[in-house]
């Protein structure tokens, strides 16, 4: 016998009845997975391939995108099937914190609520916020509450959103919702 162990030596796939009971959800994850690549694939058929600039079609991207879903989809359901996810850590016995998971939903969803009201930075400084307090929060740091705290997090959530906002609409004329008519907030 040999001292090798077949699971994380990837080269002997796991009988069925010795598989872990982890197979079947990273099954499911994956056959999920290249179930939205192929749908991606299938909206893509109906954009028109007419090449613009660069020689590049509009369908290229989401191509591209379901082509990668596919593959990867395709990758976890055999890496699933045949042993599971090798290198993948114990579970741990730690409950979910899922007040981390309200803070960055309730970031994101009035980020979308509110960006044509009060503009794409202000919008975007706000969801920043409300992710990096869950993100603090769920790793326990101390200070979490402190108004030094917020006031670090608003002045980063400003100083990302803003070139970007700038970027867009200044050098890529994209329009973004702005919360003035100069378009520089």
């Amino acid at each position: 016998m040999s001292n090798i162990d077949p699971i994380s030596s990837g080269h002997v796939p796991l009988e069925p009845e010795s598989r872990p009971h982890a197979v079947w959800p990273q099954t499911l994850v994956g056959a999920g997975i290249l179930l939205t690549g192929l749908a991606l694939a299938y909206g893509a058929t109906s954009i028109s391939s007419e090449a613009g600039y660069g020689g590049v079609g509009p369908n290229f991207l989401p191509w591209l995108v379901s082509v990668a879903l596919t593959l990867c989809g395709a990758w976890i359901v055999w890496e699933s099937r045949t042993g599971g996810f090798r290198q993948m850590d114990a579970p741990s016995d730690e409950p979910a914190y899922w007040s981390g998971l309200v803070w960055v939903s309730a970031g994101l969803l009035l980020n979308a609520a509110l960006i044509t009201t009060i503009g794409f930075i202000l919008s975007c400084t706000l969801c920043y916020l409300l992710a990096v307090q869950g993100l603090r929060r769920s790793k326990g740091q101390a200070g979490v509450n402190s108004p030094r705290t917020w006031l670090i997090d608003i002045v980063t959530g400003l100083l990302i959103s803003a070139p970007v906002f700038w970027m867009f609409t200044k050098f890529l004329a994209i329009n973004l919702p702005g919360l003035t008519a100069t378009g520089w907030i």
